[in-house]
């Protein structure tokens, strides 16, 4: 396994020039930053409260009471949380508001800043982020702890609930923020801070110590990160240990239950691990076979044992990182790249339990699995991991965010009839229109993260192999084989599958490693004369000394491509959706009226397929017109039943647009999956 293990580019020496994903990169940049530091000031109209800078300031204030000698009285106690002050009435001053794990959202939106500013720096933005620095750092407590919520409600009740209250889910964003910090300003305030906190918590938990894992994993990849920017050790230890821990008997998370419960007088409850299935705490990491749970917490669990795999050489925890995937992709994965099937707990369903009206697809769960996929691609190059993260990264990632930046789903279904939404129950987690901000808001400083990072997607790299895993134009500098040399990849794919890799600048002995992706077909490909080339697990491998001006040319043809789903999902039996490239494509009301459940596709007929392009808020976009047919539907006096006649149908023009951009010309229908006739 050693032997194939590659890293990431860093941000530093990678520069993304794609016509459509700058554009996404800069729109972070431009308006979803500055509009996500209004929201976490609670500075948006009509949008609900974040409280991050509040509830900062408070501690701070907090913090240095306690330092002072003086005596700090909480407005309340953890046990009553206060999400929203009481009608009509003023924030308290030092109260916590919010979900006990709103300290995480700055925390992701300050490591979206450092991406960028490793990019491009900018000594406004620096600025502004350093602000949101001191904020944290004067937060911290003496012994290294930082987590708002206990130090205004209850010091003395901290680390007694993991699996609910969240201390280990903040800390681990806070590592990761402060990695990226770190690497993109050489300043190690907010690294230090992390350190203190990884100490004070390394001080409680460990071998010979308590027993303790995270409810919602994220902070095992992140000591891991924190371990592989210090060089400390104790990091990687800890990270294992929380994952060697998980769903081992007795089960951490029955035992801080049980003691919470024999503080109240109450009997214990059995200490059976089956109960925290839903924390992915139900049989030990090695012995996983199947994504179960939050989705969201399962793939940042997968992270974090794919990356104990990696810098451990377990090949145990590598079999089961494996499983998990297979689990997901072949048997839990809507075809838009989104995980999660229910909203009951956000949560994956049973196998082929893929409903489209119904979907929860968070968007942070296909975040954590385009996460997920690059650190399986590190440990094996196959290009079914990059397939996956393409697909995730190119629909449901970006459906979470509209095209202007300023508003937000954090449910992505494939199926909206707004009525329905807005008067169904059973529909209430489905938004028919992107939404301003949430209470809960991890998503929206998520897609700023991902995308701010996308260069360390679309290549990494082992010691004498560049892989390729996406083709997103992109400029870069690599030391291949001891020797320096610059590369331009040039693509776009919404238009087309042309792809360039130039030698700009250098030369160096190494291999070039391409992607087949699975959704091309007869790839035409020119190398020069005298390189080595051969096919392994869907890469393109191309051997050779590279010199400047050698290029690489592919065509990977882009057909417009009908699929259905295996005949396990019920829910689209006889049904049809269309994807062209890395996009999934889907009906709207804005293009083909109300009743897109009367449409028919005709999937014999994809042939006949016209591509065209569109514009939508500003941006162009690639579209297709498809030849299909429409119920006429019977008059509103018809009867709820009657014998079966065949159902009148007109001929229709179907017209569809990538999935991404649905919602971005007012509220309406949506359909991805169309009746096939």
């Amino acid at each position: 396994m050693r032997s194939e293990v590659s890293q990431p580019l860093s941000l530093k020496k990678i520069h993304v020039t794609d016509p459509f994903w700058a554009r996404e990169i800069g729109l972070i940049r431009q308006a979803v930053i500055p509009y996500q530091w209004k929201a976490l000031h609670d500075q948006i109209p009509d949008a609900a409260p974040s409280w991050w800078a509040h509830n900062m300031r408070a501690a701070a204030r907090a913090v240095a009471a306690k330092k002072a000698g003086g005596l700090f009285v909480p407005a309340h106690h953890s046990e009553k949380i206060e999400t929203l002050p009481e009608d009509g009435k003023k924030p308290l001053e030092d109260a916590f508001y919010g979900f006990v794990f709103q300290d995480s959202d700055g925390y992701k939106w300050l490591e979206a800043v450092a991406y960028q500013l490793m990019s491009r720096p900018d000594a406004a933005l620096q600025a502004q982020a350093q602000e949101a620095v001191d904020m944290i750092c004067a937060a911290q407590e003496e012994d290294g702890y930082l987590d708002t919520f206990y130090t205004l409600t209850d010091r003395d009740r901290a680390f007694t609930n993991l699996r609910d209250n969240h201390e280990l889910y903040c800390f681990g964003h806070l590592a990761e923020a402060a990695v990226a910090w770190h690497q993109a300003t050489g300043k190690d305030d907010l690294l230090n801070a992390a350190r203190r906190f990884a100490e004070c918590i390394a001080n409680k938990f460990g071998p010979d110590k308590e027993r303790g894992c995270p409810g919602h994993e994220i902070a095992e990849m992140a000591l891991m990160r924190l371990y592989e920017e210090t060089g400390e050790i104790r990091w990687r230890d800890l990270s294992q240990f929380f994952l060697d821990v998980r769903g081992t008997d007795p089960n951490t998370f029955a035992l801080e239950e049980n003691r919470r419960r024999a503080e109240k007088g109450l009997p214990e409850l059995p200490v059976s691990s089956e109960r925290y299935r839903y924390h992915q705490a139900n049989v030990p990491v090695r012995d996983i076979t199947e994504a179960v749970g939050h989705a969201v917490r399962q793939m940042y669990l997968a992270c974090g044992m794919a990356d104990e795999a990696r810098v451990a050489d377990d090949a145990k925890m590598l079999d089961a990182c494996e499983r998990l995937w297979h689990s997901v992709v072949e048997q839990k994965l809507y075809i838009t790249g989104g995980i999660g099937a229910t909203h009951v707990g956000e949560a994956f369903s049973r196998p082929y339990d893929l409903p489209a009206d119904t979907a929860y697809s968070e968007t942070c769960a296909a975040i954590g699995l385009a996460f997920f996929a690059r650190r399986m691609l590190q440990l094996k190059p196959l290009s079914n991991y990059a397939d996956v993260m393409e697909q995730a990264l190119y629909n449901t990632v970006l459906s979470g965010m509209a095209l202007d930046g300023q508003s937000f789903f954090y449910v992505n279904p494939l199926e909206v009839d707004p009525d329905a939404c807005e008067t169904d129950q059973r529909l209430s987690h489905v938004k028919a229109v992107r939404q301003k901000w949430f209470g809960c808001a991890c998503c929206p400083p998520n897609i700023a993260r991902i995308v701010s990072s996308l260069g360390q997607y679309i290549v990494t790299q082992s010691k004498d192999t560049l892989f390729f895993h996406l083709y997103i134009g992109s400029d870069m500098t690599v030391n291949l084989g001891g020797s320096e040399m610059t590369l331009r990849l040039e693509a776009d794919l919404l238009k087309n599958g042309d792809v360039r890799l130039s030698v700009t600048d250098g030369e160096a002995q190494g291999t070039l490693a391409f992607r087949d992706p699975a959704w091309a077909s007869n790839a035409q490909v020119k190398i020069p004369a005298g390189v080595k080339s051969w096919s392994e697990n869907g890469y393109l491998y191309a051997k050779g000394m590279w010199k400047q001006g050698d290029q690489i040319t592919i065509h990977f043809t882009m057909p417009v491509i009908a699929v259905k789903a295996n005949p396990m999902v019920k829910e689209t039996m006889n049904q049809v959706c269309f994807t062209r490239g890395p996009l999934v494509f889907c009906a709207e009301e804005a293009d083909n009226g109300k009743g897109l459940h009367l449409l028919r596709a005709l999937p014999d007929q994809v042939a006949g397929a016209r591509e065209k392009t569109m514009a939508i808020d500003g941006l162009t976009l690639p579209a297709v017109v498809l030849p299909g047919r429409r119920i006429i539907a019977p008059d509103e006096n018809a009867p709820l039943y009657a014998p079966w006649t065949p159902a009148k149908t007109e001929d229709a023009e179907i017209t569809l647009v990538p999935y991404f951009a649905w919602n971005n010309r007012g509220k309406g229908e949506m359909r991805v999956w169309l009746a096939a006739e």
